[in-house]
This record gives C-alpha cells, structure tokens and sequence, in this order.
C-alpha cells in the first residue's frame, strides 16, 4: 500500500518538517497509519503525527513506560496478553471486574504507552471481559480515555475489539461512551450478546489463543507476565 501512496508519503514529511519535526526515524507503514487515520488528508495526518511525536516525547521519555512507574494498573492483575489470534494478531483481554477508577489519571494513561519504537503496522486485538462487574468497577471517563488515546496515539493500531458479558445495566453507560468514539474505530467493535456469536469469536480468535474460560484452550497470561521482545531500532 504505502508503494501507491508515495506522492502522500512525500508530501506528509515535506509537512512534518514545516513544523519544526522531522520524520527521519520513522518508515513509511508509521506514516500510513496517520493517512490512514485521517482518510489520507496529508495536512491532518502531519498535525495528528506532530502531537504524538510530542506525546511520546512527554509521557515516555525513554520509549516505554516503566512497570514500577504504573504499579496500581499491574497489581490487580487484570490485562493479559495472550498468543496470536488467526489473523496473527495478539490478543489483549481486559477483565473489568478488576477495575476501578483510578485516583492517578495521569498513571492511568501512562498504562496504555506500549514498550519499543514504533515499527508501523502492528495490529492488536483487544477484548473488555465485563462478567461480574458491578457499579464500583464502572468507570466510564476510563473508557473515554481509552479510545480517545488508541485513536489519537494508536492510529490503525486496532484490529477488532470484542465485549463480552456486557450486563443490561452497563448498556447506557455504553451508548454514552460511543458518543466518543470516532465511526472507524465503532465499525470495529463486536459485542457478543449470544452463544452464536461466542462461537463466531471463538472462531474467529482460534482456540489456542482464547482462554479455557472463553471456550479456548490457552491460559491466561498476565501482561506483565508475558515475554515481549524489545523492537530495535
């Protein structure tokens, strides 16, 4: 794709650079995503890849954040990284029973910054477990939060987000969050409300990367727990 694309490409870094940035560090499937993200405008992809250039430069100095820097979100142990889906993407789950609302926002979004330089076309497929959540577990600024930082830092990072076990109370907290959310990244949410449609992810997630608990056979991992290989530069 970015080889049909070079007139954008050229064009996008040609921009960054009138803003006092430079793109030098970064190939071409990096750049795509913020195309991508703003249906290949090339003046507003360069402003969206300026702000994360400065968001990274703030939040993650170094290039990722620190385990000992966000030791509230690890402790409760309630994101796992499990093995790869079929599509080969990895698969992230979210047990929201184990959430609560932070008193440290700013730890909060230190928690979703991700270890390694950017390579461009990762892709990641998450899951919001939220069987036996109740009211206190419910944190909808955490929700906004969430999508707004995967929309506006993580451009074309999301593959597919599947909801499992969405309880009827939960349903209007949802429809305000959507309200949030940009179409692109809504069009790539499922909420699985039936057995039919636990099968179909089940399938489409393959049963050695779905937990036993889902109905697959892998187990869950912990994120901290996982072995991730550092990217290179």
């Amino acid at each position: 794709m970015e080889e049909s694309h070079g007139l954008e490409l050229t064009q996008m870094r040609k921009l960054v650079e009138k803003l006092g940035f430079s793109t030098e560090k970064y190939e071409d499937p990096t750049l795509m995503r913020f195309l991508l993200a703003r249906s290949m405008d090339t003046d507003k992809a360069s402003k969206m890849f300026v702000q994360w250039l400065k968001w990274r430069s703030s939040l993650v100095p170094n290039g990722f954040i620190a385990e000992s820097e966000v030791p509230d979100q690890l402790e409760p142990r309630k994101v796992f990284l499990q093995g790869l889906a079929k599509t080969g993407y990895p698969v992230l789950i979210v047990q929201a029973c184990k959430h609560y609302p932070p008193k440290d926002h700013l730890q909060f979004k230190s928690n979703y910054a991700v270890k390694g330089r950017e390579v461009g076309n990762e892709k990641l497929i998450v899951i919001l477990d939220f069987q036996t959540i109740t009211y206190k577990n419910v944190d909808a600024r955490g929700l906004i939060t969430g999508f707004q930082f995967l929309q506006a830092y993580f451009p074309e990072r999301l593959a597919k987000c599947y909801i499992l076990n969405m309880p009827r109370f939960f349903v209007s907290v949802w429809r305000m969050v959507s309200r949030f959310i940009e179409k692109a990244t809504l069009e790539k949410i499922v909420i699985v409300t039936n057995e039919d449609e636990k099968k179909t992810f089940i399938e489409e997630i393959g049963e050695e990367a779905a937990p036993v608990e889902y109905g697959g056979k892998a187990n869950l991992r912990a994120i901290q727990d996982a072995e991730v290989p550092s990217l290179e530069d």
